[in-house]
């Protein structure tokens, strides 16, 4: 009989065998690492630039001109800063384009900060009227929207459809709502409108939206957290090497978001909480929302408008019309409240599109370190999956600090682009963090489908025409064709400086087609329509909405990049549900009006 083996004996079989299943443990979970490695190679986009992976670029260049000051934009952003770094100051201020003269061409308007007292230089927003050429006229003085304000966003709609578009500023110390009375003249309404609310308030994105269907849009207003100077102190927020410093709200207690019903008589009702538009924090009993971004999209294609609301450091919401004047909160169940994997993130703007002419995306702009997200949903309308990373575009922008993001065709190939406006917070983030920045590039990630390819890859610069990838404190942005061309043209704002004006060079000799929707029973600017237009076996979507991005709306007309192709079909859902084919099919190379049917 042999021996019993000795405890040493026992041990070190056990750990041979420890060993070995480890060992092969580590060996399978290599080859896993390996064939998903292979599987998002394959599916990753121009990340991989000619330098790194030895192949040119598809990506048409990204040819922009800065022309802010040839075009006669002297606007300077004034965030109020005096050395106290109150946490209003990093966050800049949104842009608008709109026809508030009604001319057929995109004028621009610029939110403004001001001193934090009247002695401090005070400063209002800028209105600047398109001559039709892409030249503007500074026709602020008088415009009604001279007032210094702590302004952040504005949204544009014409709430009483009299065919003149007004306008709503957010900020610090609440929101302002100002009637267009037409020849450049606005009128501050707010009190008369029943918007004022708390002077404690601090509202950012908002939106013009037709949420109950009945032809008058309404006004959601995102909230941000509760501020003061003395919350400011208290919080204290330092860095190493800096000592205070601009830092995240985690420790600021949120604020309610706001929905106004239209009335139909100029006045608007406070019905967010009857609407099911307050979400609790379930650990304090206050308010959950730190909302930065809002994107109205009617996700499940019933003809009701639906919300999706970013939040900065707290989880995302989705907001399902109920079509009975309620919404019903989902963000868990759509997987848009968190990351991949369960976490919260700092996000800033948001904008949704049919990016591959079927699936619906939802980009959001985040933190430093956090990238940008992209949610897809590819069958269950109400389900989405982060693709960020596998489409291309979580691994470029990881380091931005991303603010505006918004999906535009800038090659006119008629697949949507995604371009994203960055900047940190901190102005002496370097000293803390080698490895960021305050002025950052944007980023513009080309639609590869342009190529018969999944995903994106960002586009180069080349020649003199590189000046969107100017490095600023990003925050806003939008586009509009402001010189008639075709081919769509960006601004993009910064915190503290002036503004890029960028035209589009590209000179792509694609063919194009650009529709003004007019609602006749619906609201009438027809914000929520979608409309296809099939070229081929093609198929493109857009929606008539101007909110996108970060505090800022772009312009309402909707431009189709056709490339070689010309239009076989096109199709309008109205707000509702309703479905108009347009017929005669419109011409290339203009603006056609398209008029709601009775």
């Amino acid at each position: 009989m042999k021996n019993p083996p000795t405890p040493n004996a026992i041990a070190g079989s056990a750990t041979r065998q420890f060993v070995w299943v480890f060992g092969v443990l580590v060996l399978a979970a290599i080859l896993l690492l390996g064939a998903l490695a292979f599987v998002m190679k394959s599916r990753m986009s121009g990340q991989q630039s000619s330098s790194s992976s030895g192949k040119p670029p598809l990506a048409p260049a990204a040819a922009f001109s800065d022309i802010t000051q040839a075009a006669g934009i002297s606007f300077i952003h004034n965030n109020g800063a005096t050395g106290s770094k109150w946490l209003p100051e990093t966050m800049g201020g949104g842009v608008a384009f709109l026809d508030f003269d009604g001319d057929g061409s995109p004028d621009l308007l610029f939110v403004n900060g001001t001193g934090w007292d009247r002695n401090a230089g005070q400063t209002t927003a800028a209105l600047y009227r398109n001559d039709g050429s892409g030249r503007f006229v500074d026709v602020t003085a008088g415009s009604g929207l001279d007032v210094p304000l702590q302004g952040m966003g504005v949204a544009v709609g014409d709430y009483d459809n009299d065919g003149w578009v007004d306008v709503l500023i957010t900020g610090v110390g609440g929101s302002r709502l100002f009637r267009n009375l037409g020849g450049g003249k606005f009128r501050d309404v707010t009190s008369f409108a029943g918007i004022a609310g708390d002077t404690n308030d601090w509202t950012t994105s908002a939106s013009f939206i037709d949420f109950n269907n009945d032809g008058r849009l309404d006004l959601f207003i995102a909230s941000y957290v509760r501020w003061s100077p003395e919350i400011d102190r208290k919080v204290n927020y330092t860095l190493p090497g800096i000592g205070r410093a601009y830092g995240p709200p985690m420790n600021y207690e949120g604020l309610h978001c706001q929905l106004f019903r239209n009335d139909g008589n100029g006045r608007f009702t406070d019905v967010s909480e009857a609407a099911g538009i307050r979400v609790t924090n379930t650990s304090t009993g206050g308010p959950l929302a730190k909302a930065l971004g809002v994107a109205p999209v009617d996700l499940d294609g019933d003809g009701w408008i639906d919300l999706i609301v970013a939040n900065d450091t707290v989880r995302n919401f989705v907001f399902h019309n109920e079509r009975n004047g309620t919404f019903k909160e989902i963000g868990m169940r759509s997987y848009i409240a968190l990351d991949s994997f369960g976490g919260i993130r700092g996000a800033m703007g948001i904008d949704t599109a049919r990016f591959d002419d079927s699936a619906m995306g939802v980009a959001i702009g985040n933190f430093a370190n956090e990238m940008t997200a992209l949610y897809v949903s590819r069958r269950d309308p109400m389900m989405f999956a982060d693709e960020a990373i596998g489409l291309g575009i979580g691994n470029a922008s990881r380091h931005a600090l991303t603010f505006g993001v918004c999906f535009f065709d800038y090659d006119l190939d008629g697949h949507l682009d995604l371009l994203t406006s960055n900047g940190h917070i901190e102005p002496e983030i370097a000293k803390a963090f080698p490895d960021q920045r305050y002025r950052q590039s944007a980023q513009l990630f080309w639609n590869r489908r342009g190529a018969k390819l999944e995903g994106f890859e960002l586009a180069p610069a080349v020649g003199s025409a590189t000046n969107l990838f100017t490095p600023i404190v990003g925050r806003g942005s939008a586009f509009a064709d402001i010189d008639g061309d075709g081919d769509l043209d960006v601004v993009l704002t910064q915190v503290g400086g002036p503004p890029l004006l960028l035209r589009n060079e590209l000179k792509a000799g694609k063919n194009w087609l650009r529709l003004k929707l007019i609602g006749t029973s619906v609201n009438r600017d027809a914000i929520g329509a979608w409309v296809r237009v099939r070229s081929g076996n093609q198929v493109f979507h857009r929606q008539v909405m101007p909110t996108r991005g970060y505090l800022s709306q772009s312009e309402l007309p909707l431009t189709f990049g056709l490339g070689n192709g010309k239009v076989d079909e096109v199709t309008v859902v109205w707000p509702g549900g309703k479905l108009q084919r347009v017929d005669p099919v419109p011409p290339l190379f203009r603006t056609t009006s398209v008029v709601e049917a009775k």
